[in-house]
């Protein structure tokens, strides 16, 4: 689904063409920094492929172009989607994609099998995004803008599946939260 401009501001602040105050969105704070990893972790080792191929004398332009493939495919792999929300949405935006959902038309709530734990979010339209979770708990704009459009929906009874999996993370972004206070108050 492609998120109209005016209804869905992708920046906080942009016009918002009546869909609810400009400073009412936000995104991943983290964001650039992981991405700046990205950048430095393919960077380095696509110098030392090229350096130690070079030094012994191996280097051709096809190990070259082999080597800048794998180095780009870890960057590929690495690069973390973006999350943003705004009033009643949430999108991630992937390399080559976005994907947004409206929290308060949420149907489903529930946590993805495998290694990296993700939170599903699928809507009446039948969009669905995968946010990790420790972007919410990182940002709590995020998981409170997110909260509030489940909370609707929970309210019109449209999610059906989930509950569970929003009080579960509620705790666990109300944990971290309280775990920040102590530290910064000197009490950790």
């Amino acid at each position: 689904m492609k998120r109209p401009a005016a209804r869905f501001p992708a920046t906080p602040g942009r016009d918002t063409g009546g869909a609810g105050p400009a400073g009412d969105s936000g995104c991943d704070e983290n964001w650039a920094g992981e991405r700046r990893f990205a950048i430095r972790c393919s960077a380095l080792l696509l110098a030392l492929f090229l350096v130690v191929d070079g030094g012994s004398g191996h280097l051709t332009a096809l190990r070259a172009v082999v080597w800048t493939a794998l180095t780009v495919l870890l960057f590929v792999v690495l690069l973390p989607a973006r999350v943003s929300a705004g009033e009643d949405w949430i999108a991630s935006r992937e390399l080559l994609r976005e994907r947004t959902v409206r929290t308060d038309r949420l149907v489903s709530v529930r946590w993805s099998d495998g290694v990296a734990q993700r939170l599903v979010l699928r809507d009446l339209d039948g969009d669905s995004v995968e946010v990790d979770p420790r972007v919410l708990v990182a940002n709590p704009r995020l998981w409170h803008l997110l909260d509030r459009g489940a909370r609707t929906s929970l309210g019109r009874g449209t999610l059906l599946y989930g509950a569970t999996e929003m009080r579960q993370l509620a705790q666990r972004v109300e944990r971290d939260a309280a775990k920040t206070v102590f530290k910064v108050s000197g009490l950790i």
